[in-house]
């Protein structure tokens, strides 16, 4: 057999082609596998940290902010620690990006604060001079969308087997527990805030869409991998 393969150097080299890309996957497939794993203590998102995200997708912050941080000391210098494949674990879609006209964001709950982004969201220039980025008053106006936030929380247990409602985990519940827990955590976000049509929104039981972008931006960071 091995003679005949000799002399037909087209089906030698089909074989051989095909014997590497066994012995590729099987070396390759088991380290991925292992390293897209969600690493240890990595906490799902919460509704109103997905609310969040939510919103930052839908401004498209992702085409001016990446959220991956790439294991170069000129990265890790700026940035903080690399990024690991097993961070995104509960991510859907990804938001890694790919420019950066502003910093990038995955580790940025580790160093700003929620006053911090309240400014920056506000009046960019206030906290960043020289920045280029638009100032978004209308989150500051817009309720965020409770409903849809829970439904994504909600399928990405049921489907994609996300724990939630583990011991010491993050709560998700029924929808009427959810709501409680979403405005609890809110809670906390407006009295950490200044804004005083934010605050007094939030007393007539609207919360609007900085506080959600603000939460999530919060946990890109150290804090979501509980120790």
């Amino acid at each position: 057999m091995f003679s005949w393969l000799e002399k037909n150097p087209f089906f030698f080299t089909v074989a051989f082609l095909i014997v590497f890309s066994i012995a590729g996957l099987v070396e390759i497939l088991p380290d991925f596998m292992k390293s897209s794993r969600p690493i240890e203590g990595l906490q799902p998102y919460t509704v109103l940290q997905t609310a969040g995200r939510q919103v930052y997708i839908a401004e498209g912050c992702y085409n001016c902010h990446s959220q991956l941080i790439r294991p170069f000391q000129s990265e890790t210098d700026r940035y903080g620690a690399y990024s690991l494949s097993g961070e995104y674990a509960y991510d859907r879609p990804f938001l890694w990006g790919s420019k950066r006209t502003g910093p990038d964001l995955h580790r940025v709950g580790d160093s700003r604060t929620t006053d911090w982004h309240e400014n920056h969201m506000l009046e960019p220039t206030s906290v960043v001079p020289g920045s280029i980025m638009p100032a978004y008053h209308h989150l500051f106006a817009k309720d965020v969308d409770f409903d849809t936030a829970y439904a994504e929380a909600y399928t990405q247990k049921v489907l994609f087997g996300v724990p939630y409602d583990t011991e010491n985990g993050v709560p998700l519940g029924n929808i009427t527990q959810a709501k409680e827990e979403f405005l609890k955590e809110a809670g906390d976000i407006v009295n950490h805030m200044k804004n005083q049509a934010v605050k007094e929104a939030y007393k007539k039981g609207e919360v609007k869409q900085i506080v959600a972008l603000i939460a999530y931006l919060n946990s890109l960071g150290q804090s979501r991998i509980k120790k």
